[in-house]
């Protein structure tokens, strides 16, 4: 379909096009989804946005499935056409274009959408498309054409029956992230500006003022200082040489190192709690709140995958919030918020995606860890480290000798994670079980020094054998999240939040309980969907609350 509000919506099957002239082509298109369930197929986000809150779930977005077809962050319809055709998407024509250098173009007849070339009229692209009903169909059978050349390239994966079914998914997934980016997540404000205030200080009214409190915040830290010598506390080397000469002399100042000191120093201990209260000021302060909170609720762009592994990705500090923060997301009057966190997601996807029997078994436990160590002969913290550690190439420390255990207990596992790890090293791309090609890089800083090629392809080693897992885990977590979306309709439910394996799910407050239910449900049907090993079992932790803090 494409479709245009005040001029119709174009419609596509088959060989067939046809076009509907309306006002208001999403009560169409509404109308259409409740009577019937077809795959509804679009170019990408712009329809996404008009087409959010309606009950469609079988859908194919041409721009979503290019991404996860080529591991791309962002692609232009011009770009996507191109690939599909086997052009050259450095040839793209562009608007207006005109070289007196060049000899002329043939463009053909500027009511089509093709040129002589091959490539998208770029006129069309911009919106000429939507300029009648008719043109409109146009649009909507190219998107056809250019789902069924995705399908081809789908058909030549390893497992396209697995492909093809997160083709689906991730389609879904942008629909919710357009909903999210509209709706927005509900906030608290008067709790907002009250924590603010506490870390940034009283909302400043001119520029100067704004000055004045910063120097106000840093004087709560200089003023534990004997010397008067001047420190710009943002600058990290002037921050360690006042260290020094206070007496610490440590070789960075991570928060982590400056904690095991805090009780001891009163400088340190402000000089954390300043850095609390700078991250807020800076990133979740007065301009912050002003700029992304409106209606009392925070908006950001969502989208569904960050053109790495496959992760979903937000703006705005959706998926940054510090916890100090958390308390501003909170249900509205009469509704409650159903929050959900998926268990041990990356082992119990590595037993999924490797099909190794032994760890399968130990999905079968709540806590996946302890019949871990039991295998190993460890404590449960070091054969936590050791898996964790085999999925993000972290091979030293005390859980080393763990990860021999590993990989004599798991070695289909450890198998997979090594070939991946063995491919990033080598350079070359790698493919989560869904389909999605995860791209390594090259670093043209390697060239004759072979100390630094060995570091970056360790480094891309390490990123490849973790993107698999990461990459399969945010495939399983797209298909829990439109589950749940597509379950909590009938209760009014409505995500509002999706930050890597975890769930907010706001809710009238008199479904809350069903809903809770419905969200835990939703995790075996995500399951029997995606996972290509039946037995292995996933598990989410499913609270209630009325503010996200709440939750432990």
């Amino acid at each position: 379909m494409a479709l245009a509000p005040g001029v119709g919506v174009g419609f596509a099957r088959g060989d067939d096009r046809w076009s509907v002239a309306t006002a208001d082509p999403v009560a169409l298109i509404a109308e259409a989804a409740t009577a019937d369930a077809p795959r509804w197929v679009w170019w990408g986000r712009e329809t996404s946005d008009l087409l959010a809150g309606l009950p469609i779930d079988r859908c194919w977005d041409v721009a979503t499935v290019h991404r996860f077809l080529h591991g791309t962050w962002k692609a232009p319809i011009s770009v996507i056409w191109a690939v599909l055709q086997g052009l050259d998407p450095d040839s793209l024509p562009t608007m207006g274009q005109l070289d007196l250098l060049d000899a002329p173009v043939d463009e053909g007849d500027r009511d089509l959408p093709i040129r002589p070339d091959g490539h998208l009229r770029p006129e069309w692209i911009a919106g000429a498309f939507a300029e009648t009903p008719d043109r409109l169909a146009t649009w909507a059978g190219l998107a056809l054409d250019a789902m069924g050349q995705q399908v081809l390239l789908l058909d030549r994966l390893p497992d396209p029956d697995r492909a093809h079914a997160t083709a689906r998914s991730e389609s879904a997934a942008d629909l919710l992230c357009a909903e999210m980016t509209i709706a927005g997540l509900p906030i608290d404000v008067f709790e907002a500006e009250r924590l603010i205030s506490a870390s940034a200080g009283r909302r400043p009214r001119t520029l100067a003022e704004e000055d004045e409190i910063r120097a106000e915040r840093d004087e709560r830290v200089l003023s534990k200082l004997e010397s008067s010598q001047p420190v710009n506390l943002r600058n990290p080397g002037e921050v360690k040489a006042m260290l020094r000469r206070h007496g610490h002399d440590l070789p960075d100042t991570r928060a982590w190192r400056l904690e095991q000191l805090r009780a001891t120093d009163p400088l340190i201990d402000a000089l954390l709690t300043w850095r609390k209260d700078e991250r807020i000021a800076t990133t979740f302060g007065w301009h912050w709140l002003d700029e992304h909170v409106r209606d009392s609720r925070l908006r950001g762009e969502w989208a569904s995958s960050d053109g790495a592994a496959g992760r979903m990705s937000a703006s705005a500090g959706l998926h940054n919030l510090p916890s100090t923060m958390r308390p501003v997301v909170a249900a509205e009057p009469g509704h409650r918020i159903v929050r959900a966190d998926l268990g041990q997601i990356e082992p119990r996807v590595l037993a999924a995606v490797s099909g190794d029997r032994r760890l399968i078994d130990a999905t079968r436990q709540d806590d996946l860890y302890a019949p871990i160590a039991r295998a190993l002969g460890v404590e449960r913290d070091i054969a936590k480290v050791a898996v964790l550690g085999a999925m993000y190439g972290a091979t030293t420390g005390e859980s080393a000798g763990a990860l021999a255990g590993l990989q004599k207990s798991y070695p289909i596992a450890m198998g997979l994670l090594e070939a991946a790890a063995e491919s990033g090293k080598a350079g070359r791309d790698v493919v989560t079980s869904g389909g999605r090609r995860v791209r390594m890089w090259t670093d043209p800083s390697t060239d004759g020094d072979l100390d630094r090629a060995v570091s970056v392809a360790a480094a891309r080693g390490r990123y490849a054998r973790n993107a698999v897992i990461q990459g399969a885990a945010a495939e399983f977590f797209k298909v829990w999240a439109i589950t749940v979306r597509r379950r909590g309709r009938a209760l009014g439910a409505e995500v509002v939040l999706c930050l890597h394996d975890e769930l907010l799910v706001h809710v009238p407050a008199d479904d809350a309980d069903d809903a809770a239910t419905m969200v835990d449900a939703a995790v075996g049907e995500a399951a029997h969907y995606w996972s290509p090993e039946p037995d292995v079992r996933f598990v989410a932790d499913v609270t209630i609350v009325d503010r996200w803090s709440e939750a432990k």
